[in-house]
C-alpha cells in the first residue's frame, strides 16, 4: 500500500469514527426516555418502553419500594424501600445501563424511607418514622447529611432548582417544612407551614413560584407562595383520599390522583377550576407526566396496571402491564 493510500484509509477510519460518534450523540439527544415503574408487591423496578409497553428488564429492590428518582446524568436510579409496615431501612441504588442493583444502602437507624429527589449526584430522601430528611452521596456511597423536621410522618420531599429550599411534606402534623440554606449557626433554617389535613401529593410549579400540596384528609389543595413560605390559596377538589399531584410541563394544569374513588382530577392551574374527573380503576397512586406534556401515566395500583392518558383529549388511551401494585415512577434516558 502506498503512503497516499495509507493516508486516505486513515482519513476514512477517522471520519467513520467521527460519524459513528456523532450519530450516537444525536440518537442520545433525540431518543425518547424509558419509563421506570416500581412494583411494590413484587419488590422490583420495571424498565419499560412507554410506546410499546415492552418491559426491557425488572431489577430486584428492597421490600415494598415506593418512590424512585434518577440522577441528572441518567446513570443511577435511587429507590426508597419503604418496607411492609413502613419500617424499611434501605435504599436501592440501581445502575440503569447494567440493569442491576449496585448497592442496597443500609440507612439504619433511620426507618421508613419514602419520598426521594435527586440533585448534584446525591439523593435527598425522607425517613418518616425517624422524622428526618437525609442525603445520600452516590460517589462516596454513604449518607452525608440529615436534618430532623420535628414533624410527624415526614413523607414526601420537593427540591427547588437551585437547592435553596428543601420542602418536606408532613402527613401526621398537617404541615410542610421549608428548610433553607442559611448563614446562621448550623447552616439551615426551618419554617413550618400549616396546611390542610393529611398533606401528601406535592409539586413545584415549573416557574418555581408555587408549591401545590394535596391534602388527603379534607379534599383540598394548599397553594404555598415559595417567596413568602405561606399558604396563598386553598381550593376544594373534593377528593376522597388524594395521593399524588403533578404539574404539566407548561404549568397550565395540575393532575391529582385519588386513591379513594380511583380517579384522577385535572385542575386549571391559573383559574384553580376543576376541569375534569377521570375514573380509572382501583387505587390511583403515582403520577408521571411525559416530558413533552402529551401524556400522563397513572399507577392504578389496585388493578395492577399503569393507565396512559392523552392530555389533549383528557381521555384514557391505553394500559401498561408492569407488575403487581405499581406506584412510584420516573423517566430515564435510553
Amino acid at each position: 500500500m502506498t503512503s497516499r493510500s495509507r493516508r486516505n484509509l486513515s482519513h476514512r477510519i477517522i471520519l467513520g469514527a467521527f460519524l459513528t460518534g456523532y450519530a450516537a450523540s444525536v440518537f442520545a439527544q433525540t431518543s425518547k426516555p424509558v419509563l421506570l415503574v416500581l412494583n411494590k408487591a413484587d419488590s422490583n423496578l420495571a424498565i419499560v418502553d412507554p410506546e410499546t409497553g415492552k418491559i426491557a428488564a425488572k431489577v430486584p429492590t428492597g421490600e415494598q419500594p415506593h418512590e424512585v428518582a434518577v440522577s441528572a446524568d441518567g446513570k443511577l436510579a435511587f429507590v426508597t424501600n419503604y418496607g411492609p409496615r413502613g419500617d424499611g431501612n434501605t435504599i436501592s441504588v440501581i445502575d440503569l445501563a447494567a440493569r442491576r442493583e449496585l448497592h442496597r444502602v443500609d440507612i439504619s437507624p433511620l426507618r421508613g424511607p419514602h419520598g426521594v429527589a435527586s440533585a448534584d449526584g446525591k439523593a435527598y430522601f425522607t425517613a418518616e418514622v425517624s422524622k428526618v430528611i437525609a442525603r445520600y452521596d452516590a460517589a462516596e456511597n454513604k449518607l452525608d447529611w440529615l436534618m430532623g423536621t420535628g414533624q410527624n410522618v415526614t413523607h414526601m420531599v420537593v427540591l427547588t432548582r437551585d437547592l435553596s429550599i428543601i420542602f418536606a411534606i408532613n402527613i401526621g402534623s398537617n404541615s410542610v417544612s421549608a428548610i433553607e440554606k442559611s448563614n446562621a449557626r448550623g447552616g439551615w433554617n426551618a419554617t413550618v407551614i400549616p396546611v390542610g389535613q393529611g398533606p401528601e401529593g406535592s409539586s413545584l410549579s415549573p416557574d418555581g413560584r408555587e408549591l401545590w400540596v394535596a391534602n388527603s384528609g379534607d379534599g383540598t389543595v394548599s397553594i404555598i407562595d415559595v417567596s413568602t413560605k405561606k399558604v396563598s390559596d386553598t381550593i376544594a377538589i373534593h377528593t376522597q383520599h388524594s395521593n399524588r399531584l403533578k404539574f404539566t410541563p407548561d404549568g397550565s394544569r395540575v393532575l391529582i390522583s385519588d386513591i379513594g374513588d380511583g380517579s384522577v382530577v385535572v385542575v386549571d392551574a391559573k383559574s384553580r377550576a376543576l376541569i375534569k374527573r377521570l375514573p380509572l380503576g382501583k387505587s390511583c397512586e403515582g403520577i408521571l407526566i411525559a416530558p413533552d406534556g402529551s401524556k400522563a401515566y397513572v399507577a392504578v395500583s389496585g388493578d395492577n396496571h399503569v393507565a396512559v392518558l392523552d392530555l389533549k383529549t383528557l381521555a384514557p388511551i391505553g394500559k401498561l402491564e408492569t407488575g403487581n401494585d405499581p406506584d412510584g415512577m420516573a423517566w430515564a434516558p435510553r
